[in-house]
């Protein structure tokens, strides 16, 4: 049974003494007096008007080719339903995130899963499968500190990828909604300010810079396309979460959310610079590579350590974390990804400890 003071390194959230709750409630009373009306009305699927022109402007684009969702999922979910049909190629990186894994097989779609090195997806590989025939609807990629992984693509494979999408015809979905909670490094430009074909499709989300249980997504993309997917919307709930919408534009609008994220950055550099120090300590034969930003590390044991048993042993010992093979379809025995966003800073040490024990004590049983 898991131990009651159990340390989870599972969860990708903010831990709450990061979250900006005076500012939130702040902001929530502000659009009740701002805009009542829109704030309570069911509105229209394109999201809350103001805070659709709000993201228009932040990635300078036309308020058309804006649709503001009930979190990214729903945006990925639309973008996937409108696009891919069972039997359809899609590239994701691998590993990839779990959901995204789930959602695509369970529309039917043809999955190849393209490796992921430590500046993103293996740009050649993809170019070898495409010259050999294969010929995606779309690439899904996470681009910066991806989840699982941690690992940002670069500014070289986001112009090979650019090339690749308009020599071969696919959409490339730019699922981005760690890209503002950069820590360290240089900020890159996105895929989609540097795309000249209309190849495209952004998302992102404010749950991870205002507030997990806000649930508030976006995608911006070719207007064409963005009308069609509002259609699905409109079929789908007729409009989305206004209350939420409002808050969240009043939440940026004012600046707050600039704070928020100074806030995040600093706590979870924090976060990273303890985790790494534990896992050298503690784990020194475990391999990683820090992150430059978000919530995730990807750490890779020694071939003979079998994660899955890993993970029995620590729920023993009260600290969870997600297995690697979770997010491949196969392999990764020995992998495991730890979120470093909902423990504070006072945990790592002790959770990292447990983690160590919970390792040695498979290494034991293996050589018994």
């Amino acid at each position: 049974m898991p131990a009651a003071d159990t340390i989870s390194f599972a969860r990708g959230a903010p831990s709450l003494d990061i979250v900006d709750v005076e500012g939130l409630k702040a902001a929530a009373a502000r659009a009740f007096d701002n805009d009542p009306g829109g704030t309570t009305a069911y509105g229209t699927a394109v999201g809350y008007v103001p805070l659709r022109q709000w993201i228009a402007d932040k990635h300078g684009v036309d308020p058309s080719q804006v649709l503001v969702t009930n979190g990214s999922m729903q945006a990925d979910a639309f973008l996937f339903e409108t696009l891919v049909k069972p039997g359809d190629p899609v590239v994701v990186e691998k590993p990839t995130y779990d959901r995204t894994l789930l959602n695509l097989r369970g529309l039917g779609a043809d999955v190849s899963m393209v490796s992921l090195e430590h500046d993103g997806i293996d740009t050649g590989e993809l170019r070898d499968l495409l010259r050999s025939g294969l010929r995606p609807k779309l690439a899904h990629v996470i681009p910066n500190f991806q989840n699982p992984a941690g690992y940002t693509l670069s500014l070289d494979k986001r112009r090979d990828l650019l090339a690749l999408a308009a020599e071969y015809g696919f959409v490339i979905f730019e699922d981005d909604p760690y890209v503002d909670i950069r820590f360290s490094g240089e900020p890159l430009p996105t895929m989609l300010s540097m795309d000249e074909a209309g190849a495209v499709v952004y998302a992102s989300s404010f749950s991870k810079t205002v507030c997990p249980g806000i649930r508030v997504g976006y995608l911006v993309g070719p207007g064409a396309l963005i009308a069609d997917i509002q259609k699905l919307a409109t079929n789908t709930y007729i409009s989305p979460n206004m209350v939420a919408q409002s808050l969240v534009y009043e939440f940026c609008a004012s600046g707050a959310i600039d704070a928020s994220i100074a806030t995040v950055k600093a706590a979870l550099a924090e976060r990273v610079a303890k985790l790494t120090d534990a896992l050298d300590r503690e784990l020194p034969e475990a391999r990683y590579t820090a992150p430059e930003g978000g919530y995730f590390m990807w750490v890779e044991l020694p071939e003979e350590i079998d994660v899955a048993r890993v993970f029995t042993e620590a729920q023993d010992r009260g600290v969870a974390f997600v297995k690697g093979t979770d997010f491949l379809m196969e392999g990764g025995h020995n992998t495991m990804r730890l979120a470093y966003s909902g423990v504070t800073a006072d945990q790592i040490d002790e959770g990292v400890a447990r983690l160590a024990a919970a390792v040695r004590a498979v290494e034991a049983g293996a050589a018994a």
